[in-house]
């Protein structure tokens, strides 16, 4: 019996060390640059945003900084308006060249990260975010450049191989024109993700976006990407993006990916966001330690700065509509990143990213579910780690005030209950059968019900 005993507790510690050291074991929390920044964030605004989460949020939870698309391109004047990547010079290359070393691998651009000068890559820019207390991470198009099968670039650690004869140069992004896909069938197109992921390691990079990867789904490409990672030996959470990801991969994505995207891009628009209510009932019981089901970057402080979608804002969601945002992200069980530019944050974003107990649904909740909508009202709940207690989430999803109850029986509680509002972080009293709120439209409550 003892050594039984014994056996059980060696057991159980090493189960929750797999849960610790797991990927994204909780939905990742962090910032992105790519909706106040567009292509163009640089260095210094990289570092601004993570001093801010240093000081203000990481005692919350919130630790990831990711550096989103075209590191590589120095974005001169005018660049930002139309796809600077469509012409070819004379010779057949591609304009603009970006950054890249000899083994084909891109590298940041020295006029946007400084730090970066002689060869040192994103290390300079990641230690100083890992100083901070905080974990680095990078956005990288699917595939290989276009300029290094141009230049027939040699692949690392494969003899004789070069970027042309890996290359599916059938397989290209449609809305940004300077990489090709990865014939993942031909012998040194995984050597290339491993040289390129060997890189990031160097880098000691957290987190990787691969973007051009999820819609079409490329599964050949996304299993490369996840062994590479394996193969470098340093943990990095996998992100898939853009969606619409399809359903059908859905096994897939939860097995060789920690994120996908479920939607394409979301921005602060009250339609979309009703839409994403829809798309998250599809991808419902997907989410779980090590893999989750995205609803995108949240839309909430000081977008679009320079672009990439409209005029600089904060965003045009009301005041209901950004808890509903943020309530629906949290229930759901979303990753979290934000997407604003953070130094130029009012009391109201901080209060939105600060609220330990409605970031607890996100990061502690089980079983997020559906039950109930119907044209005004939608309702969702997730358990809270007892029996009888559980987070729920109202919302008002018409375009009118509304009167709306929550009837206990749906939560599989009877008798007295007691009714804690998280963004007020006060019990606000005890009820029997239901309770009754009014919800401004587009309005909603994060609430704790707990049966006594």
């Amino acid at each position: 019996m003892k050594y039984l005993c014994q056996a059980l507790l060696i057991f159980a510690l090493l189960t929750a060390y797999n849960a610790i050291a797991q990927p994204a074991a909780k939905p990742p929390m962090g910032w992105n640059s790519y909706n106040c920044f567009g292509s163009a964030v640089y260095e210094s605004e990289v570092k601004e945003n993570a001093d801010y989460i240093s000081k203000n949020l990481k005692n919350f939870g919130w630790e990831y900084v990711v550096v989103d698309f075209l590191w590589a391109f120095d974005n001169p004047p005018g660049s930002l308006i139309g796809n600077p990547f469509q012409k070819r010079m004379q010779d057949g290359s591609y304009i603009p060249w970006m950054t890249m070393d000899k083994w084909g691998r891109l590298i940041p651009h020295t006029h946007k990260f400084p730090s970066a000068f002689g060869g040192k890559g994103f290390k300079p820019l990641s230690d100083y975010v890992h100083g901070l207390g905080l974990k680095f991470g990078i956005h990288v198009m699917r595939g290989i450049p276009r300029q290094a099968v141009w230049a027939k670039s040699p692949v690392m650690g494969a003899p004789g191989i070069t970027a042309d004869m890996i290359a599916d140069t059938n397989s290209i992004c449609p809305w940004l024109n300077h990489m090709y896909g990865l014939d993942m069938s031909k012998p040194g197109a995984q050597e290339y993700l491993n040289s390129i992921l060997a890189l990031y390691k160097e880098w000691d990079v957290d987190f990787i976006k691969v973007d051009d990867i999820a819609r079409p789904y490329r599964t050949a490409e996304v299993e490369g990407y996840q062994k590479a990672i394996k193969t470098s030996g340093r943990e990095m959470v996998l992100s898939l993006s853009p969606g619409e990801t399809a359903l059908n991969a859905s096994a897939h994505a939860q097995k060789f990916s920690n994120m996908w995207r479920m939607a394409d891009d979301f921005w602060d628009n009250w339609d979309m966001l009703l839409k994403m209510f829809d798309y998250a009932q599809s991808w419902k019981g997907t989410g779980g330690p090590g893999h989750w089901p995205d609803c995108d970057m949240i839309q909430i402080g000081k977008l679009s700065k320079r672009g990439p979608v409209g005029p600089e804002r904060y965003s045009r969601f009301t005041e209901d509509e950004l808890f509903t945002h943020m309530n629906f992200w949290c229930i759901y069980r979303s990753p979290l990143m934000l997407g604003g530019n953070l130094p130029e944050n009012r009391e109201l974003e901080l209060k939105l990213f600060s609220n330990e107990e409605v970031l607890a649904v996100n990061q502690q909740g089980a079983n997020p579910r559906q039950i109930f909508k119907d044209s005004s009202t939608m309702i969702w709940m997730s358990d809270a780690g007892k029996e009888k207690d559980f987070y729920v989430s109202v919302f008002n999803i018409g375009n009118t005030a509304e009167i709306i109850s929550l009837e206990f029986r749906s939560l599989g509680i009877n008798g007295k209950v007691t009714v804690r509002d998280l963004w007020q972080k006060k019990d606000i009293g005890s009820f029997s059968k239901k309770y009754s709120t009014r919800l401004n439209a587009h309005g909603s409550v994060m609430l704790r019900v707990t049966q006594r």
